[in-house]
């Protein structure tokens, strides 16, 4: 009897360590919902513990028809709730949503909408939600500056600001940005209710798209895509820049050795303290999605694994750790027609099994 006790404990104990390393990884939905185009995907936890999901579709990534949609995954359930319009402006595209679910409750929404030809003409728009995104505020202006574009999702910093990344796309290039497209953040102090803005960051090939965590009260760190054409190249490099004081202010952007062929990365501080950095390993194709790990403070990122490949392009990757520990990361596949969403445990990338 107690061997056959023993027994089923080591069964159960190796079922959990080989759960521990698996990437599940599933198909959200495709062209067959609204919006087909649909590029790129943020993902939020809610207070009541469901995901949620936004993107913006429509005929094209310039389409004027293109509208903010969002979609709920129930706990419990197993299959996303049809997609709803969320946001959308008569006759002006929209884009790159961000849904976000603050401390206090609040559900926050920014997305972008284009008053031109390029998205150096666009501005960003924002909306809330109080009743944990089942409704939807009239939208707000944020920021009135023309090339001003939001993707990434906030942090809260220790002192209880918000910190939300920004860019300032410029060029007016459907193929490439400019050499002063550059990378900032905004600053909402949830007591005044009042937003600020940063300095910029800048680099000599341009950035965008900035992605940021908190080591300790002053010091940040942004890791951020590489400005430029879409050409090959042998000097794709992903950039990164720090904050001394707290993210007030910004240094310029220096190459890493992470390739980067133009494209989003993600970059977010788990519980653990650990940093996990999601990202294209090409200098010139959006394949494979590989996602590194560091245990020093970003010194550092033994740990790596691709979690989709092959002759396909995995972009605009979008991390989140949920309340049980679990990782969970949306992108788009398929000519931007597909979202995925891979789930997994942290050991699935350290290759460490769990704690007893």
């Amino acid at each position: 009897m107690k061997k056959s006790v023993v027994f089923l404990l080591c069964l159960v104990g190796l079922t959990a360590c080989a759960e521990s390393y698996n990437i599940e990884t599933y198909r959200v939905f495709g062209p067959e919902h609204p919006g087909q185009y649909k590029h790129p995907a943020s993902i939020t936890q809610l207070a009541n513990g469901d995901l949620y999901i936004a993107y913006y579709g429509g005929s094209s990534e310039y389409g004027d028809d293109t509208a903010v949609y969002g979609c709920r995954l129930t706990v419990g359930e197993t299959q996303w709730a049809e997609p709803k319009v969320i946001a959308n402006t008569p006759d002006r595209g929209e884009g790159n949503p961000v849904v976000w679910q603050a401390p206090d409750g609040r559900v926050w929404l920014f997305y972008v909408n284009r008053y031109g030809e390029t998205w150096s003409n666009a501005r960003v728009k924002g909306k809330i939600s109080d009743d944990g995104a089942q409704t939807w505020s009239d939208s707000f202006m944020l920021n009135f500056e023309e090339g001003t574009m939001v993707r990434g999702q906030p942090i809260v910093l220790s002192n209880g600001d918000y910190l939300l990344p920004m860019y300032y796309e410029t060029g007016g290039d459907r193929e490439m940005t400019a050499s002063t497209t550059c990378s900032y953040f905004m600053r909402y102090n949830p007591k005044t209710k009042v937003w600020t803005e940063t300095n910029r960051i800048k680099s000599p090939m341009g950035n965008l798209q900035a992605q940021v965590v908190q080591l300790s009260d002053k010091n940040l760190i942004a890791y951020i895509r590489r400005g430029g054409d879409f050409l090959p190249t042998d000097h794709g490099y992903m950039l990164r820049c720090e904050s001394r004081d707290g993210g007030y202010t910004w240094s310029d952007a220096v190459e890493t050795k992470f390739l980067n062929p133009n494209s989003a990365v993600d970059f977010i501080k788990l519980r653990n303290g650990h940093l996990l950095l999601v990202y294209n390993d090409s200098m010139n194709d959006r394949t494979p999605l590989t996602v590194a790990v560091s245990m020093d403070d970003d010194k550092t990122y033994p740990y790596r694994r691709d979690i989709a490949g092959g002759d396909n392009s995995f972009a605009y990757p979008y991390a989140i750790e949920t309340r049980d520990g679990k990782i969970h990361i949306i992108y788009t596949t398929n000519s931007r027609t597909t979202i995925m969403h891979a789930a997994f445990d942290e050991y699935a990338i350290i290759g460490s099994p769990p704690e007893p």
